[in-house]
């Protein structure tokens, strides 16, 4: 029997991504991503629900999330279903199924982070600017090697 694990997510940051390293030094970034979804009821009546994911990103994407997501950026997830179990400190087992995120995508922009400019200061590139820009330096540096 064929097999096929693939999801597709597009929402928001609920809280800022939460970054970690392993003990052998890879980066791992965990994102709370909430998922609308609008419908109406049996009576017309427009509704909402909404689901709350958490995305795991390795590596240098990971690196890349934390340092241009924050609370409220939108975002379009590419990746599979992952379950891990393990013990609490009670001894209790838990387990929880996430996305195991192959690529993540920087939508338009979100809410500024609470910091003000002032004129004088330098504009910060928007997060799809930067992720445009770090792409574009990825393929020159994959060119010249």
């Amino acid at each position: 029997m064929a097999n096929f694990n693939k999801v597709l997510l597009m929402g928001n940051l609920t809280k800022d991504p939460e970054l970690r390293y392993t003990p052998q030094g890879t980066a791992v970034v965990n994102l709370r991503l909430a998922v609308n979804r609008r419908f109406r009821d049996r009576n017309q009546e427009q509704k909402e629900e909404v689901c709350f994911i958490t995305a795991v990103v390795w590596d240098k994407q990971a690196e890349t999330c934390n340092q241009y997501l924050h609370k409220g950026s939108p975002i379009f997830v590419e990746g599979r279903l992952q379950s891990r179990s393990w013990e609490d400190n009670s001894g209790q087992k838990r387990n929880v199924i996430e996305v195991r995120a192959e690529r993540v995508q920087f939508l338009g922009t979100a809410p500024a982070k609470t910091e003000s400019l002032t004129e004088d200061q330098p504009r910060e590139p928007s997060t799809q600017e930067a992720w445009l820009q770090e792409s574009e330096d990825d393929k020159i540096n994959e060119s010249q090697s």
